[in-house]
């Protein structure tokens, strides 16, 4: 069955949420053709760096501008259904939490309306040496916004 996608490349902000796409393709999956578990990680990863592209924050200017670098500080995955290969899916993201160093990302990947994993991932600001270091404001006002 053919799937058709109306998302652009990276995404669209609607109603609370970012929209991605993602096209299963064989190097996701394992020999039954099912998406490999890690793989959910990337799709999930692609999908908030889309985010930031999106609030015109891309990751290299980042690190260059403030020093600053995004990493994952805990992760939980529930995996509900599998995804084959040929899947047409969308990664829905929001955020659900902002503190001075971190941020939570509540990330469902679907197919169609069919909910195939959730993911509840705190992300940490942390500075070129490798501390925890505090949000700059316009990165956390761009979450804020994106999150009403």
């Amino acid at each position: 069955m053919k799937q058709n996608c109306d998302l652009p490349l990276s995404g669209v902000f609607e109603n609370g949420y970012h929209r991605f796409p993602v096209r299963v393709y064989y190097e996701d999956t394992d020999n039954a053709k099912i998406v490999y578990h890690a793989n959910y990680l990337k799709f999930a990863e692609r999908a908030r760096t889309e985010i930031l592209r999106l609030l015109d924050l891309e990751q290299t200017e980042l690190s260059e501008r403030f020093g600053l670098f995004f990493a994952v500080k805990d992760c939980f995955l529930k995996f509900v259904q599998p995804a084959y290969l040929d899947d047409l899916l969308e990664v829905r993201s929001r955020v659900v939490q902002m503190k001075g160093a971190s941020f939570s990302f509540e990330q469902v990947v679907l197919r169609g309306d069919e909910a195939l994993v959730q993911c509840d991932i705190r992300i940490a600001c942390v500075s070129e040496k490798g501390g925890p270091a505090r949000i700059p404001a316009e990165i956390s006002q761009a979450l804020v916004h994106f999150r009403e």
